[in-house]
Formats: structure tokens, C-alpha cells, sequence
């Protein structure tokens, strides 16, 4: 008598568990996908109408002037701040889900790493082809800057990837860090995490503003450019990735 034996389980490649999380991540576009360019288009569109109500009551004199002065405007940068937030909403909403499914925490951050790499690389490709509209169109009419603003570059194609890459990066990544926190402790981490936050700013004013440093701090900055201070900003976009693995290599998901 022959006695059957189950096939032992097999275990997929390290790559593919990892993907699974980017799967699992992307599995609503609305969320990583439509919403960003809604908010983004609509924060265009706002702008365009603001620029154009200005020049709209303006002499060719004063437009002159008006062109200059909207070269410097934030309004691009709501883009990045909202990545932040969807940050926090995948890691408070999939992490619980890819470990129910059987995921590891490790495949779990590494996943979560590699979406929102892929994800800063899709969207810097996307603004710098609105930038190169921007350039084409003459400020889209109007001699705007919304994509080519003052803390972004006109180095070239490739360099105003790398700033909007690297801004992206780092707006993905402080967000993961918080939400690891969030899922890990709770509200009570959120506050402590940004009291030490408030007191480290603060400290480093402080220390500053003692020692006369503001001079050299704002020339050093000055001395990075565009492209350096947003290469910088991979070190704490790297903090945050390491904090975010740390704290949710020992998280429980909550209900």
C-alpha cells in the first residue's frame, strides 16, 4: 500500500513577494494614480486663472513687471506634500492587510520602498514634461512658472528630473516614517515623534541664532544650488526609510 504524501508548500523568490506588496500598493490607481494628477491639475488650473485675472487689469509696463513676479509662487508644491499623505495612507491601510495575506514585515518595506521609487520616477517624468510644456508655450501664455518655479532648476531636461525625483523621494519616505510610527504606537508616537521633531528644529535655531551662523547657513545653501539641496534631500528621505523599516519590523497591526 502506497501512503501519498502532500507536496511540501514551496516558498516564492524574495522579488516576488516583494512585488506582491507593489501590487497590493497599486491595486487602486485612484489612490496612487488619479487623485495626485487631479489635485495636481486642479491646483494648475487655479493658478493659470489667478495669473490670468493679473494680467487681465494690467498695462504692458506693469505685466512686465507681474511676469517677474510670478516666477516665484509654491504652487507646485502641494504636489509633494500630498504624496506625504498618500504615504501615510498606504502604510496605515496595507500594512495590516499584506501581513493577513501571509507577507513578511521585511517583504512588506521592501515593497513599500520599491512602489514608492517607481512611483517618484512616474511622476518626475510627468512634471518634467509639464516643465518642457511650460518652456515650449511661454509660460503657458502667460509667463507663468508652475513647473519651472524658482527652487526648481533650467539646467536641463535630465538635472530637472533629479530635482523633482529627489524631491519626491523624500516627501514619500518622511511620510513612511510617521505612518510606521502611527501603526506602531498610535496617536501617543505621532506626538512624541513631533515633539522631538519641534525640539531638534528648534535646538538647531537656537544654536544658530547664538552663534551668528544664519549667514553661513543661508550661503551655504545658496553655495548647493537647486541641485544640491535637492540631492540633500536623500538623507533625510534615507532617515526616513530606515526609521519606517525599524518600527515596522516590530508592529502589530491594530484594529
Amino acid at each position: 500500500m502506497t501512503t501519498l504524501t502532500a507536496p511540501a508548500p514551496t516558498t516564492p523568490p524574495a522579488f516576488a513577494r516583494v512585488w506582491r506588496i507593489v501590487k497590493l500598493l497599486t491595486a487602486n490607481p485612484w489612490t496612487v494614480v488619479w487623485m495626485p494628477l487631479i489635485i495636481l491639475g486642479a491646483i494648475f488650473v487655479l493658478t493659470w486663472s489667478i495669473w490670468w485675472l493679473l494680467f487681465l487689469n494690467l498695462d504692458l509696463d506693469q505685466a512686465d513687471d507681474a511676469a517677474a513676479g510670478i516666477q516665484y509662487n509654491g504652487a507646485s508644491s502641494y504636489i509633494f506634500v500630498y504624496m506625504l499623505i498618500v504615504a501615510v495612507q498606504a502604510v496605515n491601510l496595507a500594512f495590516p492587510l499584506a501581513l493577513g495575506y501571509g507577507s513578511t514585515r521585511r517583504s512588506f518595506t521592501l515593497g513599500l520602498s520599491l512602489t514608492f521609487l517607481i512611483m517618484s520616477i512616474g511622476y518626475a517624468i510627468l512634471m518634467t514634461v509639464g516643465a518642457f510644456l511650460e518652456e515650449a508655450t511661454g509660460g503657458w501664455g502667460l509667463r507663468g512658472s508652475f513647473f519651472r518655479t524658482f527652487y526648481f532648476t533650467t539646467d536641463g531636461w535630465l538635472v530637472q528630473w533629479w530635482v523633482y525625483f529627489c524631491w519626491f523621494v523624500c516627501f514619500f519616505f518622511t511620510g513612511t516614517a510617521f505612518a510606521a510610527m502611527f501603526v506602531r504606537w498610535r496617536a501617543p508616537g505621532l506626538i512624541v515623534a513631533f515633539g522631538v521633531l519641534a525640539v531638534v528644529v528648534l535646538g538647531g535655531a537656537t544654536l544658530l541664532t547664538l552663534a551668528d551662523g544664519w549667514l553661513g547657513f543661508w550661503g551655504t545653501i545658496g553655495d548647493l544650488g537647486t541641485v544640491g539641496v535637492a540631492s540633500a534631500l536623500l538623507v533625510p528621505a534615507a532617515i526616513g526609510a530606515l526609521i519606517g523599516h525599524l518600527v515596522l519590523s516590530r508592529a502589530t497591526p491594530r484594529g
